[in-house]
């Protein structure tokens, strides 16, 4: 195999590259890449290391055609890499590992000149900004599978990410009545009249200073309250349907609501309120004119927070009874048939439908925040 690729001429540009290349002799010298026959060919063996050779040249092309060549050289060795792999778990060497190695090098050095251009269109900045964290994400998912294929590591201990996709969709239906009783249930109420009364006791603990004296205190206490406290006694006085699961949702995101409210009613200046004095504002006039508009970033914060808040403290209260259906339900029976491919299957829905929650607020701050330096210098 180290007749068929010469090194000699390779010039790379970034430190990514010339440690893709050090990796790429290594594993040359290493061969081959896994123990069991047949292995990886000599035709694939030879397009995995083209590949990334012409992804470590890519910087001495122009950029737009360079991080082309990045892109495609690093998945592309990555996925020849995984195909030849499966099948053969448990064999990999050090070779297969060093090739792997490179090849998440070579996609670091992509998003590394990703982040380096400067759009002229909003579509393009747009894209650049998702395809960044979708690379980042990928090889997350890579990694993981090479890792658990390459060195065997049991089913039940760490499956492969293919192996939960393929228990994603043949799991569809229970998946989907999974969220809707968790999320559009529990969730989505708990969120809206948690966040939503931590707001209006803001507000009244501002009105009134022997309310903020008394409540933040007692909101500290609560905060630091165990869920897995607080759950088993939601569901005594609420049942086991979802409203008790509501009750702790509701629970678990009025605190940081009031605390991020009443610190963000703090925030305006002095000399904008002494202004807003002048003009013989009344209180309510000051509030929504000033004080909110300058809380705004705070009650968004808060409202990011609780949105992953939400989902955790519904699936942890599931645990402690509940229909049989539901994600933490789905989770805790799955584990103890040892279905463990199910079990990460909720997980990455969850964390799935957490991301887009949180994505939906952050839009939401974009939308109405529009003038805040934070969001204008973004």
């Amino acid at each position: 195999m180290s007749g068929l690729l010469s090194l000699s001429s390779i010039t790379p540009r970034s430190w990514q590259g010339y440690a893709a290349l050090v990796l790429l002799a290594g594993a040359l010298l290493l061969w081959p890449l896994v123990d069991a026959a047949p292995g990886y060919g000599v035709g694939t063996a030879a397009l995995i290391f083209l590949l990334l050779l012409l992804a470590i040249e890519a910087d001495n092309f122009p950029p737009a055609i360079g991080v082309v060549l990045l892109f495609l050289g690093a998945h592309g060795a990555a996925w020849l890499l995984l195909a030849g792999i499966t099948g053969n778990e448990g064999t990999a060497r050090a070779s297969f590992y060093l090739l792997l190695a490179a090849a998440w090098l070579l996609a670091w050095r992509c998003v590394t000149v990703l982040s380096a251009l400067r759009p002229a269109s909003r579509w393009a900045a747009t894209a650049l900004r998702l395809i960044i964290p979708a690379i980042f994400g990928a090889w997350i998912l890579i990694i993981w599978e090479a890792v658990t294929r390459g060195a065997g590591i049991p089913f039940i201990l760490l499956p492969p990410p293919s192996a939960i996709g393929v228990r994603i969709a043949n799991s569809l239906p229970v998946l989907a009545a999974d969220v809707r009783q968790t999320i559009f249930k529990a969730v989505i109420f708990g969120y809206i009249v948690g966040s939503g009364a931590g707001f209006i006791a803001a507000i009244a603990a501002d009105r009134v200073p022997f309310l903020r004296r008394g409540l933040l205190p007692i909101g500290n206490m609560v905060s630091a309250l165990p869920i897995i406290g607080v759950a088993p006694i939601m569901v005594m006085w609420f049942g086991f349907d979802w409203q008790s699961k509501a009750a702790v949702v509701i629970i678990m995101t009025f605190f940081p609501m009031l605390v991020n409210t009443v610190a963000g009613l703090a925030a305006s200046g002095h000399m904008e309120r002494d202004l807003m004095r002048t003009y013989a504002s009344s209180y309510w006039q000051t509030l929504f004119k000033l004080r909110l508009p300058a809380a705004a970033p705070f009650i968004f914060n808060a409202l990011k927070i609780n949105s992953t808040l939400a989902l955790i403290g519904a699936i942890v209260a599931e645990f402690f009874g509940t229909p049989v259906v539901g994600m933490g339900f789905r989770i805790s029976t799955e584990v103890g048939r040892m279905n463990i491919d199910m079990v990460w299957a909720e997980i990455a829905v969850a964390a799935l439908a957490g991301s887009v929650f949180y994505g939906v607020v952050a839009l939401f701050e974009r939308a109405v925040t529009f003038w805040h330096p934070s969001v204008r210098g973004g």
